[in-house]
């Protein structure tokens, strides 16, 4: 049983320009206390083939963790498109949302980003260098990708709360994974996802 489960994930403000602020209003619980900090981070994918354009754009703590449920917007900046290929900037990528405790990545959702420019002529006729100014950036909020990984919560305790199977990830496409906004996500006990350099937390009644 997991100590932490995601209970609703809205993308805010998306549509957007590709040089907007994300914003992702985020719903959790936790189930035992926890006595440090939950570690969220976003992660741009600037390319498919190489991990080294990767970008992260926010890494967060949280905590420490009692027992209740939490609500707090993560806020990040977008990633810098001169660390991008040119090439790689328009069409489809991927933003990871992740959340660890004691170095344990322990959820991870990925969303699809389509980026595309906002103007139909441009779309038609592309110039020969990206106008990143008119690029719009769409994110596939009712699509997402979540990958959970069991882990021990307590490992104070000397015993093995979670321990894993095997070196597999469980990965869930259906109806475990966050949606869009504003629909309750149901986990069977395990996991969640990410917040901001500065997260306004608040413990909800």
């Amino acid at each position: 049983m997991s100590a932490v489960n995601i209970t609703n994930v809205s993308v805010l403000d998306n549509p957007a320009s590709f040089l907007s602020a994300f914003q992702f209003e985020i719903s959790y619980e936790c189930l035992t206390p926890l006595k440090d900090d939950l570690e969220w981070k976003l992660i741009y994918v600037g390319s498919a083939e190489d991990e080294t354009y990767d970008q992260l754009l926010e890494s967060v703590l949280v905590g420490p963790v009692n027992v209740g449920n939490y609500r707090f917007v993560l806020q990040a900046d977008p990633p810098d498109p001169s660390r991008i290929r040119e090439e790689d900037i328009i069409g489809v990528t991927v933003l990871l949302l992740t959340c660890s405790y004691l170095g344990q990545e322990f959820i991870r959702v990925g969303y699809y980003v389509n980026n595309d420019y906002d103007d139909e002529q441009l779309r038609e006729e592309p110039p020969s260098k990206v106008l990143i100014e008119k690029v719009q950036r769409n994110i596939l909020s009712d699509k997402p990708r979540v990958t959970k990984f069991p882990i021990n919560f307590h490992p104070e305790n000397g015993g093995n709360e979670e321990p894993p199977p095997s070196d597999q990830p469980v990965e869930n496409e259906g109806n475990e994974e966050p949606p869009p906004s504003d629909h309750p996500v149901e986990n069977d006990g395990k996991e969640e996802l990410p917040a901001s350099p500065n997260p306004k937390e608040q413990q909800e009644p």
